[in-house]
């Protein structure tokens, strides 16, 4: 019913071109390795080994194919602290135009995170006083904070950065204590919008920032 009613969706948008709608994993990967569309859109509930698979062939050497995980929002962090590559997550109950125009941004090389989306995870309140502490974060914490975003797991973010995964642990409640925040998924919807800012200081975009692109699944 979901895969039925993504593909209405889309049918009716002029600026999208279904390329594949698969049912299992295995015409999944085949759809993605010999189509390579611009967006790969993925239901996180399936088996972590087949996510591996999909995010192996997405991540493989150029490689153009944004992964975006349709999710409920209870299946965000586990997202988070267990992909080791870029993607990004749109929630199940996101109303059709904010679905489309969250597409069209991913196309056009942005990556969101729920909080982007909507403000389901963390409030606005909660953002604000998140991104006032900031300035307060030592170069350290900064490093984790975006390997976080990357999706990188404790033990993933020791090794890069030669440290304890124990270690981490401790930045890590430092820097929700700094952030007045309790967990990894509002750790790395911040550092995503702190990255987007960074990179269109410029911008000046209807909600939520859109420039119009073709998307494609």
């Amino acid at each position: 019913m979901v895969l039925q009613g993504l593909n209405e969706v889309f049918g009716a948008a002029a600026d999208f071109n279904i390329v594949a709608s698969c049912s299992d994993v295995a015409s999944c990967i085949e759809a993605i390795r010999n189509l390579a569309p611009d967006i790969a859109i993925v239901d996180p509930a399936m088996p972590e080994l087949a996510r591996a698979r999909i995010r192996s062939v997405v991540d493989s050497e150029d490689r153009s194919t944004h992964l975006v995980y349709f999710a409920a929002s209870e299946d965000c962090e586990l997202l988070l602290a267990t992909s080791a590559i870029t993607f990004s997550i749109i929630l199940r109950d996101t109303d059709t135009k904010a679905l489309l125009q969250s597409l069209r941004r991913i196309a056009d090389g942005h990556r969101l995170l729920p909080s982007a989306l909507s403000g389901s995870i963390v409030s606005h309140e909660q953002g604000s006083n998140a991104r006032n502490g900031l300035t307060a974060l030592t170069e350290r914490e900064r490093q984790i904070m975006r390997l976080v975003s990357e999706g990188l797991s404790n033990k993933e973010i020791g090794r890069r950065l030669n440290i304890a995964d124990g270690t981490i642990k401790v930045h890590l409640h430092h820097i929700f204590q700094k952030l007045e925040i309790s967990n990894r998924t509002v750790l790395a919807a911040l550092a995503i919008s702190q990255q987007d800012r960074a990179s269109a200081p410029r911008e000046k975009a209807p909600h939520p920032g859109l420039s119009p692109t073709s998307g494609e699944r």
